[in-house]
């Protein structure tokens, strides 16, 4: 093959080459948009569905145009540093693959070295920069720009979870990307991979997305797929899966805040909505109230509580808990007596309300003034601003208003009595 002949090949048919690497499950849409991240002129953004391959893409398409294109100057950008060290990597194993330094070879009549390779920057020898600055380099969206400039800016995930739950994390992405124009040399381009996360996240500043759901690509079984929607939240289903938003008219809970001190949640109360079996999760809540704001440490665990024991206790004891209540409805108490043996101050109630009402009633009530403390889990915060009276998964929300409804009425005589109509409440 001459040398035209394999940049054709190379430029037209780039999967071939992925193939040739072991990519074996790369498709022609994948050779599209790898073609279309090597040789595109305009900025562009591209939605696909987890597992479709298209951090690989990225991976693949970096490498070529270090090999094609070396002069040109590249950056990745993915939300965190040690995300981006590891597409870094791939890169730097595709250049050192035997069947790419046999394609330099016939190219340029060298052999391919990386004479730069650090965890997030790569140069080879086809190149040399009087000004030291890196074919490839990658970063995270916390690191300073200033001062740089590149021709080919790909940014892969820098929206996250995180942005869907926090206005602030979704207006500093935002400015992040909009930096990367200012770094854009003449003639540079951006693509962005990316998944959808919020109706305000910096998608809604790139351009347009080419979207290819699990419904497009055919790269996920039916059955493979139920499973899959069997496991997660509706909303993380539908961003990740689906590429779209659960409809705005469902959510209860928006815009959480967090990042609050964990200290804060120091002697306050505890709660544990337990699982038992099935696809439920053990949801365990801190609560404190100061001056009016309810500190939360939210954490939930996809197994059976008593598997979560040691967690439960760990924590309760690190922060020092007091009274911790617990609903005998399921388990006839067994859960509380159990942590009681174990120095903790649990205690059994019957809960008559329904779980609907008391979640809308009491943590809707306090929910301007909740505050996330540090150390709560994602899925915990997630589960609360997904829930629906439709919610597949309620118990973090469950959890979080029943100490929301103690805390509110704490000494009022009244809310007592009502609530222990049909039931006791009282220690162990």
């Amino acid at each position: 093959m001459t040398k035209q002949a394999l940049i054709k090949t190379l430029i037209n048919n780039p999967v071939a080459f992925a193939h040739v690497l072991g990519f074996k499950k790369l498709t022609d849409l994948h050779n599209e948009w790898i073609k279309d991240m090597i040789i595109g002129k305009e900025d562009e953004s591209l939605e696909a569905h987890r597992g479709s391959y298209k951090t690989t893409c990225v991976s693949i398409a970096i490498a070529l145009i270090m090999i094609l294109l070396p002069r040109l100057r590249i950056i990745f950008m993915r939300k965190t540093d040690n995300d981006v060290k590891e597409v870094v990597k791939q890169v730097a194993k595709i250049l050192q693959d035997p069947h790419t330094i046999y394609i330099v070879q016939v190219l340029y009549g060298v052999s391919l070295k990386l004479t730069v390779q650090t965890a997030t920057e790569l140069t080879t020898n086809l190149v040399v920069d009087v000004k030291g600055t890196s074919q490839l380099v990658g970063i995270g969206t916390g690191a300073s720009l200033t001062g740089k400039h590149f021709d080919r800016i790909f940014t892969d995930d820098i929206i996250n979870l995180q942005d869907r739950i926090s206005k602030a994390e979704r207006d500093r992405t935002k400015l992040v990307y909009q930096e990367l124009q200012n770094i854009k040399n003449r003639g540079g381009r951006i693509f962005n991979t990316l998944t959808p996360w919020h109706r305000e996240d910096a998608s809604s500043i790139m351009p347009e997305p080419k979207k290819y759901s699990c419904y497009d690509t055919g790269l996920i079984s039916d059955e493979e797929l139920a499973e899959i929607k069997s496991k997660m939240l509706p909303s993380l289903f539908a961003a990740n899966y689906e590429l779209r938003h659960i409809a705005s008219e469902d959510v209860i809970f928006t815009s959480p805040v967090i990042g609050g001190d964990p200290a804060m949640c120091e002697q306050g109360m505890a709660h544990v909505d337990a699982a038992f079996d099935g696809e439920d999760f053990t949801a365990y809540t801190i609560m404190k109230k100061h001056d009016g704001k309810y500190y939360v440490l939210g954490k939930c665990w996809r197994k059976h509580v008593e598997k979560c024991y040691p967690d439960i206790i760990k924590y309760y004891n690190a922060f020092m808990c007091g009274k911790m209540p617990i609903e005998d409805n399921g388990d006839k108490g067994f859960v509380a007596r159990d942590l009681k043996k174990q120095g903790l101050r649990a205690y059994t109630y019957h809960e008559s309300m329904n779980k609907h009402i008391k979640i809308t009633t009491y943590l809707l009530k306090i929910w301007k003034d909740v505050i996330f403390v540090d150390g709560t889990d994602e899925d915990y915060i997630n589960q609360i601003c997904d829930y629906n009276e439709e919610a597949e998964h309620d118990d973090c929300p469950d959890s979080c208003s029943s100490l929301a409804r103690l805390l509110i009425n704490k000494s009022d005589k009244e809310y007592h009595s009502i609530l222990t109509q049909g039931g006791r409440y009282a220690d162990l």
